[in-house]
């Protein structure tokens, strides 16, 4: 990709594609906004490939790096909200209750991971959305792996106590989520 191999490129895309915009979906709480975010990872991927020093980082965490400071700028040119897809899957008529029970835990757990700081909601964006193992995910953040360990287990449990504050709260979680409650 180095030396501007546009099949080179379509490969690494084809490989990292998925894993990049499950990072990116969870940052920005929008599939279409990752998306957006990881074509342009990739571009800036091809523009920078001969500054990546292969025997410093495996190419898809210097990859993972990229993309999860793109998210950043992102987030800090706009508000932090949380869009619910309102789209309902195909079997929907069949299993209504279902449905609105799975789109309410999705909800939920969208504006806890929303009201997580960024540095925590990052680490379980990489590490348990990417499915990056810990070292990767540590060195894309610039942290160290205890640093990573230590968000995660606060990310965790903070996402544990939001979610289990609006099960005995749902009308306020309803509230939230644009409910009548």
């Amino acid at each position: 990709m180095a030396r501007g191999d546009a099949t080179a490129l379509a490969e690494l895309m084809q490989r990292h594609t998925r894993r990049l915009h499950q990072a990116a979906s969870t940052l920005l709480g929008d599939p279409v906004e990752a998306e957006d975010a990881c074509q342009e990872a990739f571009l800036q991927a091809w523009r920078l490939a001969a500054d990546w020093q292969g025997g410093r980082a495996r190419f898809s965490t210097w990859l993972h790096q990229v993309a999860l400071n793109g998210c950043r700028d992102r987030l800090r040119r706009r508000r932090p909200q949380v869009e619910i897809d309102d789209q309902l899957p195909g079997d929907a008529a069949l299993h209504p209750e279902r449905w609105v029970a799975r789109g309410q835990r999705e909800a939920a757990l969208q504006q806890a991971l929303a009201e997580l700081p960024e540095r925590q909601r990052e680490a379980i964006a990489l590490f348990h959305h990417a499915g990056m193992a810990q070292s990767a995910a540590a060195d894309a953040m610039g942290v160290s792996v205890d640093a990573l360990e230590s968000l995660l287990a606060r990310g965790r449990r903070q996402l544990r106590q939001t979610l289990m504050a609006g099960e005995a709260h749902p009308a306020e979680t309803d509230r939230r989520a644009g409910g009548t409650g």
